[in-house]
């Protein structure tokens, strides 16, 4: 069976267990070429079925990471005119009015049931959980030190991957993905002087439901366009983001400056959808685990948007730092590849 849409197009989808024909079952039945046949069938099944290891679906996965690292600066720019509650809510009343505009020009149908609890997840991980718990915590932190801590989600998200859906990455992508973890690590207690602020308890938490939002947005993407994942997720959370904003807006005062609209604009389309859409096409063609590992590089292009759009300090460990992450990922890309056309 095959399945064609701007996610999956020219991709074979198993709808059965990958396993050789059982015997008795053809002219081939009971031989030793028929089993060899069964086998090479099998193989050549699975190889079809594994994620496309082309550049195309790198390169989305790349554009989604450039949108990501500016949704820190993004961020503390909307801080300036909203409290952290109002600017959570109001980011997710844009994006899924963008969502629903672009779904219903489209006439896109309603997903169906099966893909209904896929979508929760993706909507409490990254629509609802990741901004709240990030921007509560850009409160009594930095962005150059949330940054680098957000920089575990990697291999948190390869770890849920792995989890989800069996996948069983070689030892070489695992051994490069927490080499990439510690130096983020080392990084993060390096420039924290091996004291961790009050707001990392909200940050690990991001890293946790991201994740699995993640995952779940990768799989279905391989089901699903990208764009139409996440513009249903943003539906889904639209009733608790009116909610909030009803809440929110009385309680805590808005002071409108260029800064705060142009970081709540960003945030809403730029990260949340237009970042969100690329990125889960970019796992629905080169796979979740492997997708992951490139956002190693994001923590190091957040500090560099926020020495430009906020003015922080760049660390002078920095460049260190990113030369090591980009082997990490230059390893984790070799690994997966190699493991695909093994399969």
């Amino acid at each position: 069976m095959r399945a064609e849409n701007s996610a999956t197009r020219g991709t074979a989808i198993a709808v059965g267990p990958l396993t050789d024909e059982p015997a008795g079952s053809g002219a081939d039945a009971g031989t030793e070429a028929g089993v060899a046949a069964g086998r090479a069938r099998g193989r050549a099944a699975a190889v079809a079925d594994a994620p496309a290891a082309g550049g195309n679906g790198t390169l989305l996965a790349v554009l989604g990471v450039v949108a990501f690292s500016l949704t820190f600066p993004s961020t503390a720019w909307g801080l300036e005119s909203f409290g952290p509650w109002s600017l959570v809510a109001l980011r997710s009343l844009l994006a899924a009015a963008i969502a629903g505009t672009v779904l219903l020009a489209g006439r896109v149908p309603v997903p169906e049931r099966r893909h209904w609890a896929g979508l929760a997840v993706v909507a409490g991980g990254v629509v609802v959980g990741f901004p709240l718990l990030t921007t509560l915590a850009l409160q009594t932190t930095t962005t150059s030190h949330a940054a680098v801590v957000v920089g575990l989600l990697p291999l948190t998200t390869a770890v849920f991957a792995s989890l989800r859906t069996g996948s069983r990455p070689p030892r070489a992508f695992w051994a490069a993905a927490l080499a990439g973890a510690a130096v983020v690590i080392v990084f993060t207690v390096q420039q924290s002087g091996g004291a961790l602020s009050a707001g990392d308890l909200y940050l690990f938490g991001a890293l946790l439901v991201c994740a699995a939002g993640y995952t779940e947005g990768g799989r279905l993407a391989r089901t699903m366009p990208g764009w139409q994942v996440i513009g249903w997720a943003l539906i889904l959370a639209l009733p608790l983001a009116v909610a909030g904003a009803a809440i929110a807006l009385p309680f805590e005062p808005v002071r409108l400056t260029a800064h705060g609209v142009i970081g709540l604009v960003w945030v809403a389309a730029g990260s949340t959808f237009v970042g969100l859409y690329v990125w889960y096409r970019g796992m629905a063609e080169i796979g979740v685990a492997r997708a992951s590992q490139l956002q190693l590089a994001q923590p190091l292009l957040t500090l560099v948007w926020s020495a430009l759009l906020l003015g922080e300090e760049i660390p002078a460990a920095a460049p260190v730092a990113a030369l090591a992450v980009l082997v990490c990922i230059a390893v984790t890309q070799r690994a997966g590849v190699g493991a695909a056309r093994r399969s």
